[in-house]
């Protein structure tokens, strides 16, 4: 193993990313998506990912920044497994050979702009309740 990799972090960031594939799984297998339609399941764990994403980062850089796991092992873990921007582009690419490419379209705008307000929203809101 390399001298400069920290087990503890590997660890973090693999149960987190374990828990977070296991969590999309389950969402995106409960709330499937006929091929042509749209992918509601992708799109609304990816906008909530990016909403705690945004939550994530006042806590660990407001509440609790001494936390040295706490960020491997929710964002880069949990998140990073949870949101998947990968099976966005082919629920994308899907969609727009299904002959529906106006739905690909809006899918692909809508991901990009609530993933970003998610993202904003999340920070606003976090930073509001710490600032109480």
């Amino acid at each position: 193993m390399d001298p400069d990799v920290d087990p503890h972090v590997l660890a973090a960031v693999s149960a987190g990313g374990v828990l977070g594939a296991l969590a999309r799984y389950g969402l995106a297998a409960a709330w499937p998506h006929p091929a042509g339609g749209f992918p509601w399941s992708t799109l609304v764990i990816n906008v909530s990912g990016c909403l705690l994403i945004g939550v994530l980062m006042v806590i660990v850089t407001e509440v609790a920044p001494g936390r040295r796991l706490l960020r491997p092992f929710l964002g880069v873990g949990f998140l990073g497994g949870y949101t998947t921007f990968s099976t966005y582009i082919v629920d994308i690419y899907r969609t727009a050979e299904a002959h529906a490419p106006w739905v690909a379209l809006a899918y692909l705008g809508l991901t990009l702009a609530g993933a970003v307000a998610a993202v904003w929203a999340g920070w606003e809101a976090a930073s509001r309740l710490v600032r109480r």
